[in-house]
Order: structure tokens, then C-alpha cells, then sequence
């Protein structure tokens, strides 16, 4: 059943932010600092899941970050799995079928939430504009939903009614997923774990357990194409680039590098890129720096770069270490790199030396795995112009939603920028 519900309880905690103006404020924020010493113990646990061509970026000389935690909710729901932005709300799905919209710099306006539920578990969200959003589940299919003041309303499942009508009664539709059971090609046959939306928002991409990704049009949501056997095992992250690369993570430990060919009308493989030595879960795409990050169970992180001068499609940066446990998630926003773990952390980190990245602080709170991930940049740099603000969010297993305000003091960000032309 789909519709609207009631303002559901839940627990929040919520403490007002305001940027440190001395040493005093300053003292309020938890602040982390890394050096050599701290790192040690995680990065010799995890040196052994890097392939031995990949060198391992170890955090330059100590740097401080700011942080402060504003709010936790915990709506009742059982785990968080699927967080994303647009404009002054925020989009959670959970395991127990529901999305909720919440304002994102606060918990205390009832009239801003708006709720509903879905039939499956919510796998991932993303958002085709700032009232339409796209869900992928667990029951294989995904669903369009749009938002208004009177709540949130299905629009589509897909694949639609009308698009499977036209292909049911054609024998070359079908394809085997198993001994003796056939299905339209247009559906998946297992959870829909990642979804991503073209830059021009007229294509969506769906990866699923099922071990291909799909193609949908969004003016009419119809299935334009299937890569089957994308990959050897399930899909776990799709991500796309701004020149056209769809980037497809598994959990056969590859990640695959494909690109629309306009003569036959299909994706081509490009490359297929062996960096991780357990299951790839998360990958992030940076467009300004052209660098994928790619997460994996090991916990491990690897930082890759377009290759323009030949020799394969993307070249190994290093490795970024420090989580103990499986990567579950990553997000970019600008230089700075956010990922959440099955060691119930939240780790930020920052491009600096040349090519390399630096842990600049650990988010920690979250009593399970934290799964999901959104990431806003509140202003290029605070009225003073010492510093620059990012909002944080966290989903976990354990059921909560974390809002963290984080600082960035501006004496790092000249410092990284300036690094980045070396």
C-alpha cells in the first residue's frame, strides 16, 4: 500500500552550530589530529589487501579538522540504507520500505516531513529533480515518485506496464536467469542496489544484484538497454563521468570502465580495471579532477585518474587507509572525500600533496555499520574567509541518521589547492 503517513516518533537530539570565533569556541568542536604513529595499526592491517603495484598514500604531517555533531534522528525504522540531497531537504530510505523527506538543517519543523511507503525495502535513492526521486529496491524493481505539499506519490514502477505489454508476447525478449525460468530482459531479477542520473537528467542507470545495469529514458521511463552479465558477480555502485563513462563496481572485485557506442546503439567495454583484491562496494566520481574513488570490503580505498596519455583507461593514484572494516560508502564534494564503514565510522579525507590524500578527521556516534552517505557544501568559504563549511550525513545499520557540521580551517584548503598543479 502507497500513500501518505502520519509523523512518525522518533528520538532526536539537536544542538545549534555557529562557526569558532576563538580559542575558546574552538574548544566546544571535537577535533582530530593524525600523525604517523596513530595510523599504524590500520594501515598494516589492510597493506595486505592492496595488489603490489599499488602504492599506499600514508596521511602527510598532522592537520586538525573541526567538527560538530548537530542532530541524530532515529525515525523507528530498522536500518538506513540510502541517503540523498536536494535542495534544503534530505531523502532516507530504509529497510522497512519507507521514504522519508526531512529538512536538513533541522529536525523541528513536523510540517516540512513528509513520509511514505513502499512496497520492498529502499536500496538506494537519487534524485531526477528537486521534486522528482528515483528509488531502487529489493523486490528488483524501481519506482519514480513525486513530491508536492500534499506528500509523496508514486508516479511509475518500472519497467512500466506499458513497456512490458510490448514485449510479453515476442520470444526474443526473453532471457534465461535460471534451469527452466525465462523473464522480459527489461527486468531485473534481483535488488536494485545503485541508481545514477545523466547530467542532462534524461537517462537513468540501475545496477543490480542480478549482475547487469539497465537503461532507462526518464521522459517516458522505458528500457532502452540491458548489459547482461555485466559482471562475473552482483553490482553493488554505478557512477557516470561527465564525458560519458559509466563506471560499474562488483563484487568480483573489478571495476568496469563502459561507454555508449552511437553506431550500434549499445554500451561498449572499455576497460576493466583490477585494483581491489576483495568485493568493490562503493565508488564516487569527481569530475573537476577527473579521479574515481572505489571502496572496498578489504577497507580499503583506491584513487584513481583518467589516463590521457595512453596505457589503460585509468591510472592508480594510491590507496587511502585507515578504515578497519568493509567501505561501504563514499561521497566527493570539491577536494573533500567522505567514506562510511562497517567500523561505524565516518572518515573525511583531503587531496594535498600532488596527487595524494590525507585523513583530515574520524566521525564517530553511529552504534552499526554506517551505510550511506550525503554530502553539501554550505558556502565557498564563511563571512571571516578563514574557512570553508560542509554539512554531513550519515545513515547506519543501527537505525540512526546523523547530521554533523564540519570546518575546514581556509589555511588547508590554500594549502591543497595549491598542491594540486604539482
Amino acid at each position: 500500500m502507497v500513500g501518505n503517513l502520519n509523523f512518525p516518533q522518533f528520538s532526536c537530539s539537536f544542538r545549534l552550530f555557529s562557526k569558532p570565533k576563538d580559542d575558546q569556541d574552538i574548544n566546544n568542536f571535537r577535533s582530530h589530529s593524525f600523525s604517523q604513529d596513530s595510523f599504524n595499526s590500520s594501515f598494516s592491517s589492510s597493506r595486505s589487501s592492496l595488489p603490489s603495484s599499488i602504492s599506499t598514500l600514508l596521511p602527510p604531517q598532522q592537520t586538525t579538522l573541526h567538527h560538530h555533531s548537530l542532530f541524530t534522528i532515529n525515525p523507528n525504522s530498522s536500518h538506513i540504507l540510502s541517503l540523498t540531497l536536494a535542495g534544503n531537504y534530505l531523502y532516507t530510505g530504509s529497510s522497512n520500505s519507507h521514504i522519508h523527506r526531512w529538512p536538513r538543517h533541522t529536525t523541528s519543523d513536523d510540517d516540512e516531513f513528509v513520509s511514505v511507503r513502499s512496497s520492498s525495502a529502499v536500496k538506494c535513492l537519487q534524485m531526477l529533480s528537486d521534486d522528482v526521486v528515483v528509488s531502487g529496491h529489493q523486490d528488483h524493481r524501481i519506482r519514480v515518485w513525486k513530491i508536492s505539499e500534499m506528500g509523496i506519490k508514486i508516479v511509475a514502477s518500472l519497467p512500466t506496464l506499458k513497456d512490458r505489454l510490448s514485449k510479453v508476447l515476442f520470444a526474443k525478449n526473453y532471457v534465461t536467469i535460471r534451469r527452466h525460468k525465462k523473464l522480459i530482459w527489461i527486468h531485473h531479477n534481483d535488488a536494485v542496489s545503485s541508481l545514477a542520473v545523466s547530467g542532462d537528467k534524461s537517462l537513468i542507470y540501475s545496477g543490480s544484484w542480478d549482475r547487469s545495469f539497465k537503461v532507462w529514458r526518464s521522459s517516458d521511463f522505458k528500457c532502452l538497454e540491458s548489459v547482461t552479465n555485466a559482471h562475473d558477480d552482483a553490482i553493488n555502485a554505478i557512477v557516470l563521468s561527465g564525458e560519458g563513462f559509466v563506471y560499474t563496481g562488483s563484487a568480483d572485485k573489478k571495476i568496469k570502465v563502459w561507454r555508449f557506442n552511437q553506431r550500434n546503439r549499445k554500451h561498449d567495454l572499455v576497460d576493466s580495471l583490477v585494483h581491489h583484491k576483495s568485493a568493490v562496494n562503493a565508488l564516487a566520481y569527481d569530475d573537476n579532477l577527473s579521479v574515481l574513488i572505489s571502496g572496498a570490503c578489504s577497507g580499503v580505498m583506491i584513487a584513481s585518474e583518467r589516463n590521457f596519455s595512453g596505457g589503460g583507461h585509468m591510472a592508480v593514484v594510491g590507496a587511502l587507509m585507515g578504515h578497519r572494516k568493509a567501505i561501504l560508502c563514499v561521497r566527493i564534494v570539491g577536494e573533500l572525500v567522505c567514506s562510511g564503514s562497517a567500523d561505524k565510522t565516518v572518515r573525511l579525507w583531503r587531496r594535498v600533496v600532488g596527487k595524494s590524500y590525507s585523513c583530515l578527521g574520524v566521525l564517530e556516534g553511529h552504534g552499526g555499520p554506517v551505510k550511506c552517505l550525503a554530502v553539501a557544501a554550505e558556502n565557498d568559504s564563511d563571512g571571516d574567509g578563514d574557512g570553508r563549511e560542509y554539512m554531513v550525513y550519515s545513515g547506519g545499520l543501527d537505525g540512526d541518521i546523523k547530521a554533523w557540521k564540519v570546518w575546514v580551517p581556509l589555511v588547508m584548503e590554500k594549502a591543497s589547492m595549491a598542491n594540486l598543479d604539482c
